[in-house]
């Protein structure tokens, strides 16, 4: 059984019109998943990876992106891996506390590994953005995603190109499923 939010692609971008305006392509009233499937078969993988994104809710999202990252990334050093396990960990047991440790060591990682994204992408999972009494701000729904899209944009890098459909291909297969079943 399906567990989609949305009936159409157009309903996605709809819901997140000011974060999915990245998209090259435009809305179309099909099912999501079978705009999802055009995309990959067309090999638009850079708006497929943000089209699952902002389609899975977040905790599929970050499973996702954590599964994406390990297949194409291959062996992951236990010294770079800190992200990736906080980010694993928080789907796992998906609460505050694990939420917060994942939020602790994306902050102070590297912007520019894609672990580091991961972490991020849990700990914008959910509470505050700001830890000021004043500030209070609820974290917005498109921090996960996006979190979680560009982890997976950064692992690709890393793929040689004759690799690089083939491995898409079966991340976003993956993503098609996580969302038909989640996890």
């Amino acid at each position: 059984m399906s567990r989609l939010r949305f009936a159409t692609a157009r309903a996605l971008f709809e819901s997140f019109t000011p974060s999915i305006t990245k998209l090259a392509v435009a809305p179309t009233d099909e099912s999501p998943l079978d705009f999802l499937t055009n995309l990959s078969a067309q090999e638009k993988f850079n708006d497929a990876v943000t089209f699952c994104a902002y389609l899975l809710p977040r905790r599929e999202a970050v499973w996702w992106a954590c599964r994406s990252a390990r297949a194409l990334l291959g062996d992951i050093p236990q010294t770079r891996g800190a992200g990736l396990l906080a980010a694993e960990a928080w789907v796992h047991d998906p609460d505050d506390q694990h939420r917060e440790a994942a939020l602790k060591v994306g902050t102070h990682g590297d912007a520019a590994d894609s672990l580091t994204w991961l972490a991020m992408a849990a700990g914008w999972s959910g509470g505050m953005l700001s830890s000021h009494p004043q500030m209070q701000v609820t974290v917005p729904q498109y921090m996960t995603p996006r979190a979680a899209r560009i982890a997976i944009l950064l692992s690709v890098r890393f793929v040689k190109s004759p690799e690089r459909t083939l491995r898409m291909r079966a991340c976003i297969a993956n993503g098609i499923e996580l969302a038909e079943t989640g996890l």
